[in-house]
């Protein structure tokens, strides 16, 4: 019996599977998936994990993304656990019936949600199922108005999280969770785009995977060419950091991941 419990808890530390018929009818009735979205549920999948919150419990989480990312993302949120790197939250976006607001507010890490982008008409890459969010308190959400003025979402990290410098080491447990902390991370799995370096707007907390026609071949394509493709986006640039690190971690990242969201 003490074998078997081991390796259920064991097997149960990540899982991906797809969307049930229950999970996308709830998704529909709470307006996280929307008629016209550019993925539908038979190309969505489940990831479920565990992770450490900041008074180093652990805790459950769940995202759902993009079926041919799903083994990546379910190795980004098993290696942030390794990392001891903490969480909030990680509910799933029909808890918040697809307000993003809402879910920024509660400082929870999320993904997929048929939704535009921030301040625009087109699908944000959250409707992909290929972006995801973590942490907003510590990660805001900086919009610049034409009159100079700045908004930030969520408002309470107004205060404590604009200033992106970790410093003072009495300040490391107060300002962990930051993103800065684990580009690498996101980017050694494929999502190679940080909106953090962003001029306009600065989107600290989100992480997305390639360019808008990379997305679509993702989408368009079966799931097996997909695969194959996603697998060649990520090997490419794990071959340019191995060439390039010597020159400095992040400039290898920054300069690869450059290379090769254009390159696909």
């Amino acid at each position: 019996m003490m074998l078997a419990a081991s390796i259920f808890s064991a097997s149960s530390l990540a899982k991906v599977a797809p969307i049930s018929q229950w999970q996308c009818d709830m998704m529909l009735k709470t307006s996280v998936l929307a008629q016209g979205a550019p993925v539908g549920c038979e190309r969505l999948s489940k990831v479920d994990f565990e992770f450490i919150d900041f008074q180093g419990q652990s805790k459950q989480g769940s995202v759902i993304v993009l079926d041919v990312v799903a083994p990546s993302v379910e190795k980004i949120f098993s290696d942030l656990k390794q990392r001891n790197f903490p969480l909030h939250s990680a509910r799933l976006m029909r808890e918040f019936k697809g307000d993003d607001d809402a879910s920024m507010n509660a400082n929870n890490s999320s993904a997929f949600n048929a939704r535009p982008i921030t301040g625009g008409s087109s699908w944000s890459k959250h409707a992909y199922g290929v972006a995801i969010d973590i942490n907003p308190v510590q990660n805001p959400f900086l919009e610049f108005g034409d009159n100079g003025t700045i908004k930030v979402k969520p408002i309470q990290s107004a205060t404590k999280y604009i200033n992106r410098t970790q410093f003072r080491a009495r300040d490391e447990i107060e300002r962990s969770g930051m993103a800065e902390a684990v580009v690498d991370l996101f980017a050694h799995h494929g999502f190679l785009i940080w909106g953090g370096g962003w001029n306009t707007p600065i989107d600290t907390q989100h992480f997305e995977v390639g360019s808008r026609l990379f997305v679509n071949q993702l989408v368009s394509k079966p799931k097996p060419e997909a695969t194959k493709l996603f697998n060649s986006y990520i090997d490419s640039y794990r071959t340019c950091y191995q060439q390039n690190k010597a020159q400095g971690g992040e400039k290898a990242r920054a300069m690869c991941a450059y290379k090769t969201v254009n390159a696909f």
